[in-house]
């Protein structure tokens, strides 16, 4: 029987058109918390900055006052978040777009702001069906080019089009990448296989010293990791697209093995059953999971002073879920607060002054900042 820690609950959302900010529509949102916890209760208002096209993902380059965005469909937007002027970005590489494929993850390298070095994620048509890909660039913020783009990485290609992941992180002077299982299932257990885990790279791509299989993987038995995000203690999770519910919420430890598909606390989309995690198991167990499904498409750990109720929590946008849901950094982990947006949430990124900006899904997603 599957057990549900998270309950939708139904919000309202007001509208308020007392809040100045430029000529942009500006929303107030109400949160209310879903746990007996002393939780903190937030209102923050929501600006509208741009809409974008097919928008994946997205990150603030250090140093400038850039928002660089990435669109499924192929495309990189840069937006100047002081004058809201929003130009596409040359040099991009070609990529495949058919269903979950296309243009991935873009983040900034450690090295950023003096050589301007970004790393990007994406999907190329391969020989044996597609191939998601990892590559590194510098960016000329003043051109809008992607100049010196070389892949330093491939996942092992497969036929079809969904469960690439493709999530970057940079912590520890690590490469963190996100591979999703390619809907196959099996190579998340498979260790001479990169398909379906957390693996750990250095820099330049290649499988980090210390790796525990001595190979390419960190992690094992994961399905579809769209956000991973490090904690101010060091501490690295990932939001985990479940099947039908399950979804995750995981710490992720160097050598665990996560279950899926042996275990998980969805059900498969033909109704029958996968096996619930059990403490003698011999798999790490969700920090917290929904059940229905949020289709948690991001995960963001807040780490400024704008919003003292998120601080020390992690933020997931919910797709099918349509809500943004704070979720406290513990095993277990405890779920706070959840706003609804009244769409499908893409992305999440955190600018250099504390205000969370949140990217809406599809062909005309809404980009928003939100501020107290």
């Amino acid at each position: 029987m599957r057990r549900h820690l998270s309950v939708f609950i139904a919000l309202a959302t007001i509208v308020s058109s007392s809040v100045a900010c430029s000529s942009a529509p500006t929303q107030a949102i109400m949160s209310s918390t879903s746990s007996s916890s002393a939780a903190p209760t937030s209102e923050f208002t929501r600006i509208h900055h741009a809409t974008i096209n097919n928008g994946w993902a997205m990150s603030f380059l250090p140093g400038t006052d850039f928002l660089a965005i990435t669109q499924r469909t192929g495309g990189l937007q840069l937006l100047n978040r002081t004058t809201g002027e929003l130009r596409a970005i040359s040099g991009t590489p070609e990529v495949y777009s058919q269903g979950q494929a296309g243009m991935h993850d873009i983040i900034p390298g450690p090295t950023f702001e003096s050589d301007g070095t970004v790393y990007l994620s994406w999907v190329r048509a391969h020989a044996q069906g597609a191939q998601g890909v990892v590559g590194r660039a510098q960016l000329d913020t003043a051109t809008g080019a992607l100049n010196n783009l070389e892949i330093i990485w491939g996942q092992d290609p497969a036929a079809g089009s969904g469960h690439f992941s493709l999530r970057l992180l940079i912590a520890q002077n690590y490469l963190f990448v996100t591979s999703g299982d390619r809907q196959l299932g099996a190579p998340a257990q498979d260790i001479n296989s990169n398909l379906g885990g957390v693996l750990r790279l250095s820099l330049d791509g290649q499988a980090a010293p210390g790796n525990p299989w001595n190979n390419e993987r960190w992690t094992m038995g994961n399905r579809n990791i769209l956000g991973i995000a490090a904690a101010e203690n060091g501490d690295i999770w990932i939001s985990e697209m479940g099947p039908q519910g399950g979804d995750e919420l995981n710490k992720i430890v160097g050598g665990d093995n996560y279950g899926w598909p042996k275990t998980s606390m969805g059900s498969n989309y033909d109704g029958s059953d996968i096996p619930d995690h059990r403490s003698d198991d011999g798999f790490h167990a969700p920090a917290t999971y929904w059940v229905p499904s949020i289709s948690p498409g991001n995960l963001l750990i807040y780490t400024g002073a704008l919003f003292d109720a998120f601080s020390h929590s992690a933020l997931i946008g919910g797709l099918s879920g349509q809500r943004l849901v704070q979720v406290t950094l513990e095993e277990p982990a405890t779920e706070l607060n959840q706003w609804p947006m009244n769409a499908r949430i893409r992305a999440l990124a955190q600018a250099p002054d504390g205000a969370l900006w949140v990217l809406e899904d599809g062909e005309s997603g809404n980009l928003w900042e939100l501020r107290p």
